[in-house]
């Protein structure tokens, strides 16, 4: 796994800047390394720059400042065609007027590949996205998730080792997409390539991802795996946008090393985890994700403050109940809780108290 998370250096952004006016940057002194196999995802709201650095790898757009290199050669002044990357667009972006297994041979052909030599590796690219009965097919006869799998198969048929995706699977509905998911992921795996992926969708991105770079603003906010980016956000931009998570405003009352004691605006007091806050009376937002809150006494952590809580609204969600709770003034906190036989249920009304074990509460920067 460590060779995979940018210990051989395979694709590097060395301060790469890019501004498109000469005045604003779009993407702001990026320092990333990505390994020899990795599956990395550029995550972020539109307009924060993800897009942008993946075209300038791709050679669609050039860095304002700073060195990209691939498999250690400098490729800023190398033309797209001749970069050996793969490239699957969310638009597809197959010939309409070409059958698929011609869509497939085309670039192969524009390598001066030989006929036998392209009929094979066509036919091994149809094979490894289970498409090899569509090859005399139009694009226009195929469904969406067909046609996105022969796009995947397309980017994959000259055997490239990095292969960038632009939020491929933006196009399809979500069970599909859900199944693409894996599909791509579990390719990625057998093949052993590197993979490069663009998307906003923070679910998609837990899922396939070796890491994820958080951007925002131009820069990266996080770089981690799923796991620890979803468990140990480092600031509140990063904690709000990896899936759901409850911020509770305050002040610090006490810090002791990383243990924090917080007074909301209400006057409570909650235990958390100190991350990039420095001192006492220092403003903060304390994130705390739904599944972690506990309203059952005999759960509830020895010694820890708790809350109390006004029950709002429940809904029902098949596997697990989202309750809405009023919580030292803010009527926008949630709990997840599972839906097991016996489970105690929330009803709308009902006053209860929740708790949390402090390290499950993070006490970040104020929003």
């Amino acid at each position: 796994m460590a060779s995979k998370a940018g210990g051989d250096a395979f694709v590097v952004f060395d301060h790469v800047q890019k501004s498109y006016d000469g005045q604003s940057l779009v993407v702001k002194d990026l320092n990333l390394t990505i390994g020899k196999g990795e599956f990395l995802t550029m995550l972020g709201p539109s307009g924060s720059g993800k897009t942008t650095c993946l075209m300038m790898l791709a050679g669609f757009e050039t860095a304002t400042h700073g060195e990209i290199r691939l498999n250690g050669r400098n490729i800023n002044d190398v033309p797209p065609h001749k970069r050996g990357i793969g490239m699957v667009f969310q638009s597809y972006a197959l010939f309409p007027h070409m059958t698929v297994g011609e869509n497939l041979s085309f670039p192969l052909e524009v390598r001066g590949m030989d006929s036998a030599e392209r009929n094979t590796r066509v036919a091994r690219a149809l094979d490894m996205v289970q498409m090899s009965k569509f090859a005399a097919r139009r694009p226009a006869q195929l469904s969406g998730g067909q046609q996105q799998r022969i796009a995947l198969a397309r980017a994959l048929v000259f055997d490239p080792e990095l292969v960038l995706m632009d939020e491929p699977l933006g196009a399809l509905d979500k069970q599909l997409r859900e199944h693409m998911q894996f599909e791509i992921k579990a390719l990625h795996d057998r093949l052993g390539i590197t993979v490069v992926y663009v998307t906003h969708d923070q679910g998609e991105a837990l899922t396939m991802s070796d890491r994820i770079a958080v951007f925002n603003d131009g820069r990266i906010q996080q770089l981690a795996p799923p796991p620890v980016l979803y468990e140990k956000p480092e600031n509140s931009f990063v904690a709000g946008f990896i899936g759901e998570n409850n911020a509770l405003r305050g002040t610090i009352e006490q810090l002791d090393g990383p243990k924090a004691l917080v007074r909301l605006g209400n006057g409570d007091l909650i235990d958390a985890t100190a991350v990039n806050i420095r001192e006492k009376g220092q403003k903060t937002t304390v994130s705390i994700r739904p599944e972690r809150i506990e309203f059952k006494p005999d759960l509830m952590p020895a010694g820890a403050h708790t809350l109390q809580a006004e029950v709002r609204d429940v809904v029902y969600m098949g596997d697990i109940l989202r309750a809405r709770l009023k919580v030292a003034g803010q009527d926008d906190f949630v709990i997840k809780y599972r839906n097991t036989l016996g489970q105690v249920k929330l009803t709308p009304g009902e006053t209860i108290r929740i708790g949390w074990h402090p390290e499950d509460a993070r006490a970040l920067d104020p929003v």
